[in-house]
């Protein structure tokens, strides 16, 4: 995947849940939404799906400079990161700031996301 990375964990669906909420509060990112996929898919259309939740995280001091540099960059915040179910564990997912550069080309963004990108690859590592 060139728009994001993941890591597998040996932990239980909740638990990941809530180490990852953990470490990106330790990076200063705080999560704004909660989209609990399994229960949206059952609900609006009656559709058995592993658990699935997406982390709207955000780091407001990095947002803030983004949204400086460039208004329109809120259609692409805040950063995402998904939590699902694998075999006995779970997948870690997160967009890579770096490939929203890819769209703007805008050098300014390139030198933020480059800084949210290796705190974001840290929460990963930690967990």
């Amino acid at each position: 995947m060139d728009y994001g990375f993941s890591k597998e964990v040996n932990l239980s669906f909740d638990d990941t849940v809530a180490k990852a909420t953990e470490e990106l509060k330790k990076e200063g990112f705080g999560v704004l939404t909660t989209i609990d996929v399994k229960d949206t898919l059952k609900q609006k259309l009656g559709i058995d799906f592993k658990r699935y939740v997406i982390l709207g995280a955000c780091n407001p001091p990095f947002a803030h400079k983004a949204l400086q540099a460039e208004e329109a960059v809120g259609l692409l915040l805040p950063c995402n990161i998904v939590v699902t179910e694998k075999g006995t564990g779970c997948v870690v997912m997160a967009f890579d700031p770096m490939a929203m550069t890819k769209l703007t080309e805008n050098e300014t963004l390139a030198s933020i996301a480059g800084e949210v990108r290796e705190r974001i690859q840290r929460v990963l590592d930690h967990l």
